[in-house]
């Protein structure tokens, strides 16, 4: 059985959302006062997580499992989930997707349980922008965390940064320059339509085309081809040999080729990052359904997959839930 949907496109890469919990308030993504958090009772444990996870690689072909949030360093079981899930048949590709505050302690423990690659989201590194951008002062710990990945193996490490008009837009070739300096792969994407306020607009976010402009005043950047699957436009920068990404959401979508099928903190399947549908298998989970059937429910909730996300459709909602509880 294969997660495929109605168009084709086959998921094997899974993103497991750990909590909707974090510990910054990035005004892209959820307000100064934070939100109502999910209830505990609502949290699948973290065997639940577990056997969900050994399904879609058993029975599914999941390839790829990337842990997200909410803040995935703040699921007290993390380490215990990587290694489960590097037990699994395959042994499959394990990543994090993390504001990297907590790694300075933990990416030794990430690695020996089988982490295999982490994305650090950081702005920039101004640190007055840094607190204005994510309303706390913890510049520093972003900056520990990302060296602590590094020495502990999670290469390559990579940081997602997302420019904001009257921001951090004239900081991103400095930003650049500092992700060169030590080695870590920078991509730029575009703010989407995620945030818990629903206050983002197409005439406020910063395009990729605007970044290309920008970087190319600064820097020789030469496409490179074979992009596949993955979200991120590759630029050689200045001959090489090292690379910037830019991961164009909003105007050049890259729902055809999508590979991605989502499971909520809460156990619900989201088949796209902006769906407003889900599919539960919490409620299947614990009444007792058996692997067959939780598989067959899975599989069905990809067949509703849309074409595309549809943004640019008159008709386009943002989803009932925020980044913070879908997970990246």
């Amino acid at each position: 059985m294969e997660l495929i949907d109605t168009h084709g496109r086959v998921a094997t890469d899974l993103r497991v959302s750990l909590t909707d919990r974090c510990n910054l308030r990035c005004q892209y993504c959820m307000p100064a006062e934070g939100l109502e958090w999910m209830p505990t009772e609502e949290v699948l444990s973290d065997a639940e997580l577990v056997r969900l996870i050994g399904i879609g690689v058993r029975r599914l072909g999941i390839r790829d499992v990337r842990f997200t949030g909410g803040e995935p360093l703040l699921r007290r079981g993390l380490a215990s989930i990587i290694a489960a899930t590097k037990e699994l048949p395959g042994a499959p590709q394990t990543a994090i997707t993390s504001n990297g505050m907590g790694l300075r302690h933990t990416a030794e423990a990430l690695a020996r349980a089988g982490l295999d690659r982490v994305n650090i989201s950081l702005d920039t590194t101004d640190p007055e922008t840094f607190h204005r951008i994510t309303r706390r002062d913890r510049l520093q710990d972003v900056i520990d965390g990302l060296q602590a990945a590094k020495d502990a193996g999670l290469a390559p490490v990579k940081v997602n940064a997302v420019l904001l008009r009257g921001m951090n837009v004239d900081q991103a070739p400095d930003l650049l320059r500092w992700c060169m300096k030590h080695d870590y792969e920078l991509r730029f994407i575009e703010q989407m339509p995620l945030d818990a306020q629903h206050g983002w607009s197409r005439e406020a976010m910063v395009t990729a085309a605007e970044t290309l402009e920008l970087l190319s005043d600064h820097f020789v950047l030469e496409p490179l081809p074979g992009r596949g699957s993955a979200p991120a436009e590759r630029f050689l920068i200045d001959g090489g040999p090292q690379t910037v990404g830019i991961i164009a959401s909003v105007t050049r979508p890259f729902c055809g080729d999508c590979n991605r099928v989502r499971l909520t903190a809460d156990g619900q399947v989201r088949n796209c990052l902006f769906a407003r549908e889900e599919s539960d298998l919490r409620t299947a989970l614990r009444d007792g359904a058996d692997d067959t059937e939780i598989a067959r429910r899975w599989a069905a909730a990809m067949l509703t997959k849309l074409p595309g996300h549809g943004i640019d459709d008159p008709s386009f909602l943002q989803p009932t839930r925020p980044m913070s509880s879908i997970g990246g």
